[in-house]
């Protein structure tokens, strides 16, 4: 299922990742308190990243619990309020390793805000597009305000991490609003896909710009 999401992700921002995401998964917590030290934050996913010798280093830890609710209840076969969570947390996940190494390819570095708000503009449009192609949308017009009207965060993210969360939920929550106003509810069609890839395309500076240009026209 994780290659069928990275698949469906690749194919909503028209972008080919080398990787298998499934190659670069762990899914054993303690090999994570080992990599990171015992004062990590305990999270249910988490892209690991290390630059040595000038390469770079890549893993995705995704609890075992949350994957064995993912095969339970496949989002890609009917997405609703019991899986959006799990959904959304895979999702996020997997929506960082295909922006980092897509960027990674095409020599770009790039920064925690702009792989956050990329992850959150990308959990809405593949659950908008989940829902929508199932037989009757489960969350009637709603969607919109279960991902952005009342974010929470993880109690243990240090002022500076939550600042970034914040803003990256904000900024991706004016743009996806621009997308429900400019864009018809249902699949999406040529026009909405040629935005969508354009913008995954832009560097944070632009990324920010056009965001406030979409949102505030």
């Amino acid at each position: 299922m994780l290659s069928e999401l990275q698949d469906f992700l690749g194919r909503l921002n028209g972008i080919e990742v080398a990787a298998d995401v499934r190659d670069f998964l762990v899914t054993d917590p303690d090999a994570i308190r080992r990599l990171e030290g015992p004062d990590a934050r305990t999270s249910d996913e988490k892209l690991l990243l290390r630059e040595a010798e000038g390469a770079l280093e890549i893993s995705l830890f995704l609890a075992p619990a949350l994957l064995d609710r993912l095969d339970e209840s496949n989002p890609l076969e009917l997405l609703d309020h019991d899986n959006l969570a799990d959904f959304c947390l895979a999702l996020e996940g997997i929506s960082h390793f295909n922006y980092l190494l897509w960027n990674a390819s095409a020599g770009r570095s790039v920064t925690r805000l702009e792989l956050e708000m990329q992850a959150e503009v990308d959990k809405y449009v593949s659950a908008r597009v989940l829902a929508n192609q199932a037989d009757g949308c489960q969350f009637d017009g709603r969607l919109f305000g279960l991902l952005f009207d009342d974010p929470r965060f993880d109690s243990a993210l240090s002022a500076e991490e939550l600042h970034r969360y914040e803003h990256a939920c904000r900024y991706a929550s004016w743009y996806c609003r621009s997308l429900e106003i400019r864009f018809a509810a249902g699949l999406p069609e040529a026009a909405m896909l040629q935005e969508l890839r354009q913008f995954f395309r832009l560097p944070q500076p632009d990324k920010l710009s056009h965001i406030h240009s979409a949102a505030f026209v």
